[in-house]
């Protein structure tokens, strides 16, 4: 009788911690961010206008990711790259008090590429996080998607 009624105290006792732990309503996928472009399709040339948006409704609300810096780049794919083609920065940008997304239109620089080879347009999260000693360190996560440059 008593082993009864201490697994139902323990069985109460779960129930109540329980209901006061928030339902994680985002996945891991999008702790740094979710990055799309358009106009949608993925294929563009030198001098066209891309409009980026990352939504960090989740980053923010449920991991604690706040931006200091929003960095975004085209990048050759590190499989695809043979160490020549650095990194061409479109924008670093820092997100407005109370935010939860930044968005831009730029233009496709007339850098050197590779007509019909892949790209990736690379969003970069640089955020704090404690030290060991409570100082604040900065950390980067980020995200790509897959676009071609024709010329």
């Amino acid at each position: 009788m008593k082993f009864a009624i201490t697994a139902a105290l323990f069985s109460l006792a779960g129930v109540v911690a329980s209901a006061n732990v928030p339902r994680q309503a985002c996945s891991e996928a999008v702790r740094f961010g979710v990055l799309s472009i358009s106009p949608s399709n993925t294929s563009f040339n030198a001098g066209d206008n891309i409009s980026i948006n990352v939504d960090l409704t989740c980053a923010i609300n449920f991991f604690n990711i706040v931006p200091t810096f929003l960095d975004y780049s085209i990048i050759v794919p590190s499989s695809l790259n043979n160490g020549h083609e650095p990194p061409i920065v479109l924008a670093r940008r820092t997100l407005q008090t109370g935010a939860t997304s930044d968005s831009f239109t730029t233009e496709i620089p007339h850098a050197f590429f590779f007509a019909g080879a892949a790209y990736q347009v690379s969003f970069t999260n640089t955020y704090p996080i404690n030290g060991t000693d409570g100082s604040q360190v900065l950390i980067q996560g980020g995200l790509s998607q897959a676009i071609t440059i024709n010329a």
